[in-house]
Formats: structure tokens, sequence, C-alpha cells
């Protein structure tokens, strides 16, 4: 079988923050992508402005880099940069279908985390060929060798017993940041002994096999991303299985429903490091994008007209966490957003499910209102703030879990939890994951004063736990979880013992009101703002709502005090997140997001039409 000696297809994946991005980065530098002096943004590969506020991967993209052997032939590595966030779990399966071998990094100090162990599972689910890059050995906490001994053992976890010559998997030692690697294992905190990261690419090359193919095979071409270009429309990005693309040649589209329509190319592209460029064919094992069907979606092939034979669809994981997402509805709707009806709400949604193939949008008993399911709070809350970007006003209700019925009983997602935390603060830990229906797996003490706790937990203990997590452990906590699987309904739990301090009128927050109010609990508004009943503009500590009114202005006296001209001493408001604010909200609230402002505020806006709903 003929095999394409010139090409490689590799895919990095992750945790969060350990270096995918940058170490893509140091890749293209070295082989020649950029030229020398050229203004790049570090973490190139980031391109929404999202990725690049919050250090994270969201969308999985492809560059190319093209390295020299020492024979003098140049070889294309493809580069898949998946996401590390297993809410984003979707487009670390697409990634994977592109791919035929995997790098896997881990921190030398952190060691494998829950997505590591999500990201290991699906690579070994698909038996692709690994190579593990163990980075940050400069770190000051490195600890190269344990994290080594971690990383086997849960090779050793996620193995089947015939599967164990996956274990025999080359180790790359590496600083991403300074751009080195050696197959040489350093001592902690030592940079490597190589200049630059010839020893990763030569790994690539001998580790990772080169596409094959059969000659005479029909064209099967799959399409695993979606892009969108201002000249050519939608871009469909494909692997191609076998046979030969060419532009301008007519193709069969098989489609998800079953059907075959035949389509022509308008353009083929292929990838040079961040730029698509012209080609005029593509054979086995290329990763291309294609212009000229409008329509094309995630999971679809393309194949010869004459003996079409489509690839099978991509799989994703079900979704776990569900919330509502409709029309803007409160009394300060309209002031700052572009689109608000609900036919443009709508027509988002259903185009967020054409790229998107781990959400799920469905209907609701209001026209005006659609369930939006994901992976996890993330991506929901991602959605959600680029709707919020693109000029849309929204209601957002509060996360939910998404349940099951498994024989005839209801089953909830549960979550794998792993805590890193200093040792004085093990105890409230606990006691956090025990009101949360949280049973500890494994506590390890590296002797550093850090412990690390695994929990199993249910997933709707998880909505609103990191806000109280990282009050109690003082901002020092560090906490990971992915999806386990699903278990019995664990029973009723309350996550949040505060209530809310609610507006009980319309009108202009006065330093007055709050000056009287900030006794009362935490306050999230400040003077100036504009509030309605039924907006929470604070949290109380005691139990039960408290209705206040923030608008109330001091009365004019003709008599003068001799303190009266003092100012008042106002603490600062709480400014949170808006996925800070999504876990605050309880069973009753939700938010307004509009592209200026995003409030909380209750489900039933008035005070009375509360009091009765509570009442029956």
């Amino acid at each position: 079988m003929p095999i394409r000696h010139d090409l490689r297809n590799v895919a990095i994946v992750a945790h969060v923050d350990h270096g995918k991005t940058t170490l893509v980065d140091a890749m293209l530098w070295q082989s020649g992508a950029f030229r020398e002096g050229a203004d790049v943004n570090k973490r190139v590969m980031d391109s929404m402005d999202l990725e690049r506020e919050k250090g994270i991967t969201i969308l999985a993209k492809n560059t190319a880099v093209r390295h020299r052997m020492p024979d003098g032939r140049e070889v294309t590595v493809n580069i898949i940069d998946t996401p590390g966030h297993a809410d984003f779990g979707g487009e670390v399966e697409r990634g994977l279908e592109m791919v035929d071998g995997v790098v896997l990094l881990v921190d030398a100090s952190e060691g494998p985390l829950p997505q590591t162990r999500f990201v290991l599972r699906k690579a070994l689910a698909k038996k692709l060929p690994l190579i593990v890059v163990v980075n940050k050995v400069d770190r000051s906490d490195a600890r190269i060798s344990a994290v080594v001994d971690e990383t086997y053992d849960l090779f050793m976890d996620l193995l089947d017993d015939d599967a164990s010559d996956a274990l025999d998997f080359p180790i790359v030692y590496a600083s991403a940041k300074a751009g080195r690697a050696s197959l040489n294992q350093p001592a902690d905190s030592e940079m490597p002994d190589s200049p630059n990261l010839e020893p990763l690419f030569e790994t690539i090359l001998e580790h990772v096999p080169a596409p094959s193919y059969e000659e005479d095979a029909t064209l099967q071409a799959h399409v695993t991303n979606l892009d969108a270009s201002p000249y050519l429309g939608r871009l469909a990005l494909c692997r191609v299985v076998a046979g030969e693309l060419k532009r301008g040649q007519q193709v069969a589209w098989c489609r998800h429903d079953g059907s075959v329509q035949n389509v022509k190319l308008t353009e083929l592209l292929v990838t040079e490091a961040l730029e698509r460029v012209p080609a005029e064919s593509a054979g086995p094992g290329d990763i291309v994008a294609i212009a000229g069907i409008p329509e094309i979606t995630i999971g679809e092939t393309l194949s010869d007209p004459d003996d079409p034979k489509p690839l099978p669809l991509i799989h994703v994981d079900e979704p776990s966490i569900s919330m509502t997402i409709g029309i803007n509805t409160s009394p300060l709707a309209g002031k700052s957003g572009k689109h608000l009806t609900a036919r443009l709400v709508k027509a988002r949604l259903e185009q967020e499910l054409i790229g998107n193939v781990s959400i799920r949008v469905k209907p609701t008993d209001r026209p005006d209102t659609w369930e939006v399911q994901g992976r996890g709070e993330l991506q929901l809350a991602v959605l959600v703030e680029m709707m919020r970007r693109e000029g849309f006003e929204l209601t957002v209700g509060k996360p939910q879990v998404v349940t099951k019925i498994i024989d005839g009983k209801v089953h909830e997602p549960v979550e794998r939890l792993t805590i890193d935390a200093p040792e004085e603060f093990v105890g409230v830990t606990t006691q956090l994951m025990g009101l949360r229906r949280g049973r500890m797996e494994q506590m390890v003490n590296h002797g550093t004063g850090w412990v690390r706790m695994e929990f199993l937990v249910p997933a709707r203990g998880l909505i609103g736990f990191r806000t109280e997590f990282l009050t109690e452990t003082r901002g020092t906590g560090i906490m990971n979880h992915v999806a386990e699987g699903y278990e019995p309904w664990a029973g009723d739990f309350r996550t949040r013992p505060t209530s809310s301090l609610v507006a009980d009128r319309t009108g202009v927050v006065t330093s007055y009101a709050l000056f009287n109010l900030q006794e009362r609990g935490t306050l999230f508004v400040g003077p100036g703002a504009e509030v309605y009943e039924g907006m929470i503009v604070g949290e109380n500590p005691r139990p039960e709502d408290m209705d206040v009114n923030p608008t109330k202005e001091k009365k004019l006296t003709n008599v003068r005090s001799s303190t009266g001209e003092e100012l008042e001493r106002l603490i600062p408001p709480r400014l949170m997140s808006m996925e800070q604010q999504l876990e605050f909200c309880a069973a009753d609230e939700c938010l307004e997001v509009t592209p200026a402002v995003v409030r909380i505020r209750k489900v039933v806006l008035g005070q009375k039409d509360r009091a009765r709903l509570k009442r029956s």
C-alpha cells in the first residue's frame, strides 16, 4: 500500500494551560513560518478575542509547518491545536478525526489532571499512537520523575489488558516557552539540553505514521470543521481519506439524512503556516478547505459521483448541562442591543448548531425561549458571551443538569473533580463537598504543603461551587473537573446558603440608599445604576430574600446639620463576570444579558406575583 512520506498529521492535546498553543507558536517560529522580526502575537493560534482574554483554546484550529529532514527532504506536518477544557470536547473529537498521531502535553509540576484523562481517553479509543511531552520542565516546582510515573499510572488506568503495547510511548522533555526540547530527562527546574525543538520534530516524524492509501480507491473526504470567508462563503475543512480532490471538480455530497447530491468545488485551499493558499489538487492525508457548498455541515462526506461511499458520521458525548435562552423581557430591554426579536435569537442558535456538534437546541413551552444543552457551564457561557458581543439582548436561565431515565430510574451526570489546595483548607473543602454529595476517591499529599483530592460529585453540585470554593480557600485553591458518567439521582441539596437583596421599584440607585443598605449584605450595584422591580442588587447572608429600595433619596430640609455635608462612606460594589453571575443564580433567578451590562433578576419580577407564587 503506497505511503505519503512527505506528510504527517498530528493533534496536540492537553489539560487547560499546560502549554499547547505556546508549543505550536515555537514550532511555527522554528520551522521558518514567519520572517525574522515579524510582528506576530503570542499564542498566535488563539484567534478569537474570547480565547485571548480567557487564555484558553475554544475552537480546534489547524496549521502546517514544513520541516527539513537531515537528508534534505521536506516534510509537511499538519498540527491540530485542540481545546484542553472538557466543555469543548466536541472540538477534541473532531480534531482526532483528522490525524494519525497525538502529542500529549503534561505539566512538569501539575502532572495529569482531569482534562488530561479526558483527552487521553479519546485518543486511546481511536487507537492513535501517542508521544508524551513533559512541558515546563524549567518550573521552579517541577517534579519530572513523579509526573512521568503519574502519566504511566493514568495510561494503566485507561488501557485495556490487550492494549498494553500503547505503554511503549516516547517521552520528550520540553520548555515550550523557551522553544527547547530533549529526549534526555533534565534535573528538576533545569532547561532541556537541546537548544531547539529538533528532538520533538524527529520524534513526531519517527513515531507518527505517514498517511497510507489505496491507489485506485474511491474519493472520500471527511468534513470535520467549518469556517467562513467574506469572499468564498462557507468553507468546509476536510481530511482527504482516499482518492484526489481537485479545484472545479464535480463531487458527490453525502449528507446527514442519507441523500446524495452532485456539487462543484469552486475553490480548494491548503494551509501554509497560518495562511490558506489556493491549490490545484490534494491527495490522501491532506487537510484542505473547500468552497462551493453553502449548506455543508460537519460529519458529511465528499465522494465520487459514480460510486459515492459515505464515511461514518462523527459522534460526540451527550450534553450534561442545559440552560434556557430567550429574548430580553426586562423593563430596560432594547437600550443597548441591536438584535432583540425571537426570530433573530432562534436564527443565531440554529447557526451555532451548524458548526458546534456538541450543542443541542430544543423548544420550550414558550415561543420566545429555547433550551440549549451543552457539555458544561463554560461552553454555554461562551456561547452567550459571543451572542452578547454580536449585539443580542437575552434572558438566560440558571444552568440545570440533563437527566436520563435508565432502568426506570432517574440518573444524573457525575463529574470527577480534582482539587489542589493548601493543607490548612482540606477540612473546609471536604465539608463543602459533603454538602454537595461528593465522595472522596483519593487524597495525595506531595509533601510541598499542598494536597490533591479527587472526588466524584453530581454535576449539579458544581453549579455555583467555584466562587464559594475560592472564597473558602482565600483564592489559593485550584479545581478541575471532567464528566465521568451517570449515577442514580443523589437527592435534593442546597448549594447556596444565602439569598438575594431584591429591588422593589424602578429608578436610579442613590448613594444615600446604598449607605443604609450596605449593612444588610454585599451589594452588586453602585450609585447611578438603573434598577427595576425584581432586579437583584445584592446578596443577603440570611436564607430569605429581602425586598429593598436602592433608589431612596435624602429628604431636603431647610435646617442645616454640622455633619450633613459629609460624604457617605460606601463600600465598592462586588463586580462579577457573567460566569460568576450564572453560578450565583438561585432556582427562581436568571440573567438579563445585553451588550452594555449583565444583570441578575428574578424570573417573576413583581413582588406581589412572587409572594402569590410562593403561597401556591
